[in-house]
């Protein structure tokens, strides 16, 4: 069950994710009047259009623990972002979908297989390698 709902909430995530994507690097009209009314520059769209895709692309390809990690992370400030950027011009109702959002992410994120994370060494159970050295010879003139 855990397994299905990573893989729904992840596949859900993407997908939005292409889709806005696709929508910031074609500059289509609606998102870049979005864009202007919160303030933001012109090229803006384009630079978290090539995130969100690098960002999905590092989710689903199978491997790299760590950049999945990053892409998590950088979804997340986007999110939280997006959502601040709303609330700040007084866009209440569009400050929904970036918490929408976020909450994939976090069902994502807390589903995912162990065999696609990234081992963290100070988690609660986590297990740790001792490694053991030489000990240090003193030596005296």
């Amino acid at each position: 069950m855990k397994t299905i709902l990573y893989w729904v909430s992840t596949l859900l995530l993407s997908a939005f994710m292409l889709f806005v994507a696709f929508a910031y690097l074609m500059h289509q009209p609606k998102m870049m009047a979005a864009f202007t009314s919160l303030g933001y520059p012109g090229y803006f769209p384009n630079i978290l259009g090539i995130a969100k895709i690098s960002g999905v692309i590092a989710l689903l390809v199978p491997g790299f623990a760590r950049l999945k990690e990053w892409a998590y992370a950088g979804f997340t400030f986007t999110f939280i972002g997006a959502f601040i950027s709303h609330l700040a011009v007084g866009q209440n109702q569009e400050a929904l979908m970036p918490v929408v959002a976020l909450g994939l992410l976090a069902v994502s994120y807390f589903t995912s297989p162990a065999s696609r994370n990234f081992p963290a060494p100070f988690a609660i159970g986590a297990r740790t390698t001792v490694v053991k050295t030489m000990p240090q010879r003193h030596v005296t003139v």
